[in-house]
């Protein structure tokens, strides 16, 4: 994992030779640029809990707080053996320029826990949950940092959190604040957002459907291979299909299938859920389609669209070559790498980044967050009214500033927009 937060600072340095002609004193710019390449906070230590059979185990935890000139901290906890300092760091400095390409008031934050969540029980991971929070409860609140789930975390992990957050409240006897409003996320009986456990996909799906406007793309024509069928890669394929896209490949994490005249979507989520993986859908021939021989093999398929959807680094300059696609639509985090990206850019390859593709899921939690802090609640249908035009706004924005612009990517389109947004309102908090 070391190599991912040098990921995310390579891609600051490219926007760097574009942006600093615009601003006349230097001077200022650089010492901004500098604090940009670090986080302001970063809080880590172990936390410790009573397992079922009585024994103690301690877990490393963290929590990134890159930059709060625009508002609160605000991004996803995960649960995840592969946790890490440089993980969150990495994953926080993403989070501020998705905050900022869709216009929330927001920074960037990440966290998470180094633990194998399936290891254990409902009890156990009740325990964890609170722990975190009794670890974080100084740093994190509703005007401070919101964080949300990622990776193996859901809506009953926020409940208990947020349940911690109100405990520790009231012990403390701090109650002036809505401390609902310190996660999103949650289920909607609990002042959860209608729509939000589709919203990252969704929205990646509003912004597809831009590009295939702007591209003159005719979707029905438009194979796409989706790497990943967790939330995220799950409702963008459901939800691409509904659109007309032909979604002729996909893969969990020990599968993957793939069927050129196209697969049924719908059919495909409905059986994962039943049986519990793909191959069991193609051996019960419940779907008709075909098993690659490794998972990595979609990766390569000759499809017109490749959507990672999964973990970062899935790119790399090892396989970079060898991809068909002609588009990469980032739908996980980080998931190509910037040595990957030289080489896709050399074969003429559009990588459309992942601060603009899945910043649904933020968007949404930030609708989440407005109705806690409001005690007013909205029906599915006004939160996607509200999602379908940020997103759709935030694409035109960045796919304007690619097309104004010879030689850049669109990722560096995307990073121009959101660290113009952060640098101007640091010059103008005097920073």
């Amino acid at each position: 994992m070391a190599d991912i937060l040098q990921n995310a600072l390579t891609q600051i340095d490219q926007a760097i030779p574009i942006l600093e002609p615009q601003y006349p004193n230097r001077e200022i710019f650089q010492r901004i640029i500098k604090k940009l390449k670090t986080v302001n906070n970063l809080i880590e230590g172990e936390i410790e809990i009573t397992l079922d059979n009585g024994k103690k185990q301690k877990f490393a935890a963290y929590r990134s707080q890159h930059n709060d000139a625009r508002g609160p901290y605000k991004g996803g906890l995960r649960f995840h053996p592969q946790v890490c300092a440089t993980e969150v760091k990495a994953l926080s400095i993403w989070m501020t320029w998705k905050c900022a390409i869709t216009n929330l008031p927001y920074g960037g934050g990440k966290g998470g826990i180094a633990v194998d969540p399936k290891t254990l029980s409902q009890e156990e991971l009740q325990r964890l949950a609170r722990a975190y929070v009794r670890f974080l409860s100084k740093n994190i609140g509703p005007w401070q940092d919101v964080p949300a789930p990622d990776v193996n975390t859901n809506a009953q992990i926020m409940s208990w959190m947020v349940d911690e957050m109100i405990k520790i409240k009231k012990e403390e006897g701090n109650l002036n604040q809505n401390y609902l409003a310190t996660f999103t996320g949650k289920p909607l009986n609990l002042g959860g957002s209608q729509g939000r456990d589709e919203a990252t996909g969704l929205g990646g799906c509003y912004v597809l459907r831009s590009f295939a406007k702007a591209k003159q793309m005719q979707p029905n024509e438009t194979k796409i291979a989706v790497q990943g069928f967790g939330n995220v890669g799950s409702w963008f394929a459901r939800h691409a299909a509904k659109m007309g896209f032909k979604v002729v490949a996909l893969c969990d994490s020990k599968t993957a299938i793939y069927n050129f005249e196209g697969l049924d979507v719908e059919k495909v989520a409905a059986g994962k859920k039943e049986y519990g993986s793909l191959a069991a859908l193609v051996e019960k021939k419940i779907i008709n389609a075909q098993i690659l021989p490794a998972t990595t093999d979609l990766l390569y398929l000759p499809v017109d669209i490749l959507v990672p959807a999964a973990l970062e680094n899935v790119i790399t300059a090892e396989n970079a070559a060898q991809i068909k696609a002609p588009i990469i639509f980032e739908m996980a985090n980080g998931p190509t790498t910037p040595e990957a990206e030289e080489i896709l850019q050399k074969n003429k390859v559009l990588v459309i980044p992942d601060v603009l593709a899945n910043a649904g899921g933020v968007s949404t939690s930030y609708f989440e967050w407005v109705q806690n802090l409001q005690g007013y609640y909205w029906s599915k249908t006004e939160v996607l009214s509200k999602l379908e035009p940020l997103m759709e706004s935030s694409f035109t924005d960045v796919w304007q500033m690619y097309t104004a612009n010879k030689n850049i990517s669109v990722r560096q389109a995307a990073y121009i927009i959101a660290m113009k947004k952060v640098i101007d309102v640091m010059i103008a908090r005097g920073e």
